[in-house]
């Protein structure tokens, strides 16, 4: 019997990537189109974020500005899941091509020592309260993003936020639940209280939330950013910290406000590159996950429970990887990415023999936002920022209007010899992380990320997979049904048994499918699965900007045209 001809690999992508168009129907993420822009584009979480991005883009300024201002802007529109008190992340692409990385991520006490912890009677560190928080980072990662590429000055930049926070921005129905759900947490601080439960009541949906003290911080700290690490506003911070029992210095402080800044990392997928944040962001597993899954999804039917199945594999592959052995200050991670590394790795995945999950879990809590800008000279920003948890560690500092994170908490390991282990001095791990994607001639073609703890990386990997692989449009990939493998490896709730939690919309067959290739399947209800992912990409043939911004979250992508 004669071969089959041949099926030409332009021919069979197409017919390829319109079976996974049609069956995007079915997972009920086809409706409204991506946004279409020609001379810039922002997208982000909350509407007001995104329109103040906007603005600056049609008012002349650069995609930098945009998002320096849509930053400042969600520490009120979103302060739940982001504020000045918290870090943030930065992947910069300029007209020329070149990468940058930024990255704000603070040190925990001077005095936290494992000692520390262990003589106050603790197994963990506290995930609230003092001795849960690290330095902030974001305000060094976005005074050097600014002193790199902005072209307006950061007062002028931060000045609408600091206008919103004296009038009030309407209270959002999300904000109000973020409240409720924390109340008693928020009524023990005195700062947080005043703003978040005016006359002891959570605020009603609509109602301005007030906040002139912040409005004073801003306007200080976009003067002069360094004093947030060595003047007035640092000082009350340590002291502050220190009366309740932080063991600050203030040394700590001064030596975070020296953000990390420095080149990408990146590896090859479907014949273009993908660049991730370096650590102590996990950006280093959606590469790995990348490398283990190239040439193997773009083969599978779009989300098929042998798709799923291979892509969850990589997932808890990376996340045991990365409990194994790493830490902010090593590069055991690099050997994980090794040619001789990936090929073992893919060995095993192609056998079926599925990693350990590793021993901490993903958390039960969490919040973080997210935004991508992109102007008319190929300037493109994805930007990440979070207080770790909801309202970060739930404390404030006096007269300042900061709400400070909870990251070393949530990120550092109470575990003998660690890596990532609690240290004077040692960033613990993040899961934060931002993406973009350039095409072999260095042109942008993606920029994208999302919020969401654990799930970050996942997603993210997801997300490419949806955009090289199968040649979705942005706002196709951001609806699409979700997975997630748990545990993660975050540092709080040990032990949790492996699961693989997936979004309804993925239907009773694929579910059922993946329960006999073996998982824990734990269905979520349709749209529960978490994130906000938001991506612009670049027609390749008109060069028109395509954007969309995930439909689980308010958020919009709005254009310049």
């Amino acid at each position: 019997m004669p071969a089959e001809p041949a099926v030409p690999a332009a021919e069979a992508a197409e017919g390829r990537d319109a079976a996974a168009r049609a069956l995007a129907g079915e997972f009920g993420c086809q409706g409204r189109g991506p946004t279409v822009g020609t001379g810039g584009m922002a997208a982000s979480s909350h509407p007001a974020v995104s329109r103040i991005g906007v603005d600056v883009l049609e008012a002349g300024g650069n995609a930098v500005d945009a998002a320096l201002a849509m930053a400042a802007a969600s520490w009120l529109a979103l302060p739940g899941q982001c504020g000045i008190g918290g870090d943030a992340f930065v992947l910069l692409r300029r007209p020329d091509g070149t990468v940058t990385a930024f990255g704000g991520s603070g040190f925990g006490p001077d005095g936290g020592d494992p000692g520390f912890y262990r003589e106050r009677g603790l197994d963990a560190v506290p995930l609230e309260g003092p001795l849960a928080v690290a330095v902030p980072g974001a305000v060094a990662a976005l005074a050097a993003l600014h002193a790199d590429a902005a072209s307006w000055g950061l007062p002028r930049l931060w000045e609408p936020a600091a206008r919103m926070a004296e009038r009030g921005l309407p209270c959002t129905y999300k904000t109000r639940d973020d409240v409720v759900e924390r109340r008693a947490a928020l009524s023990r601080d005195p700062g947080t209280a005043a703003v978040y439960l005016p006359g002891g009541a959570p605020p009603r949906v609509g109602a301005p939330l007030r906040q002139p003290e912040l409005a004073a911080t801003l306007r200080r700290v976009a003067a002069d950013p360094a004093s947030f690490y060595t003047g007035e506003t640092a000082e009350r911070a340590v002291s502050s910290l220190a009366g309740a029992g932080a063991p600050f210095s203030g040394g700590e402080w001064a030596a975070t406000g020296e953000a990390l800044v420095g080149d990408a990392l990146t590896c090859a997928y479907q014949g273009v590159t993908v660049h991730q944040t370096p650590p102590p962001t996990p950006g280093w597993m959606m590469l790995q996950q990348a490398l283990l899954n190239d040439g193997v999804l773009a083969g599978l039917p779009w989300l098929s429970a042998e798709a799923v199945h291979r892509a969850a594999g990589a997932a808890r592959l990376a996340f045991a990887d990365r409990f194994a052995g790493c830490g902010s200050e090593n590069d055991h991670w690099k050997s994980l990415l090794t040619a001789d590394a990936v090929a073992a790795a893919r060995a095993r995945l192609d056998a079926g023999d599925p990693p350990a999950p590793a021993t901490p879990a993903v958390p039960v809590d969490g919040d973080t936002t997210s935004m991508v800008v992109v102007d008319g000279d190929g300037t493109a920003v994805s930007l990440i920022h979070s207080l770790a948890f909801t309202f970060g560690a739930r404390v404030s500092v006096p007269g300042t209007g900061i709400v400070l994170n909870n990251r070393l908490g949530r990120g550092a390991y109470l575990i003998d010899g660690h890596p990532n282990e609690v240290r004077p001095r040692r960033r613990p791990l993040h899961t934060l992380n931002a993406w973009l994607v350039t095409g072999r001639d260095g042109a942008l073609r993606h920029v994208g990320n999302t919020p969401g703890g654990d799930g970050q990386v996942q997603w993210n990997a997801q997300l490419l997979s949806h955009l090289l692989d199968h040649g979705l449009d942005p706002a196709t990939a951001v609806a699409a049904p979700r997975f997630t493998v748990h545990p993660g490896s975050d540092a709080d709730v040990i032990g949790q048994p492996p699961e693989l939690r997936c979004e309804s919309r993925l239907g009773r067959a694929r579910l059922d499918a993946l329960r006999a290739l073996g998982h824990d399947v734990r269905v979520q209800g349709p749209w529960a699965a978490g994130g906000s992912a938001q991506i612009i990409s670049v027609d390749a043939d008109t060069g028109a900007l395509l954007g969309a911004s995930d439909p689980r979250q308010d958020g919009v992508a709005l254009g310049v045209q």
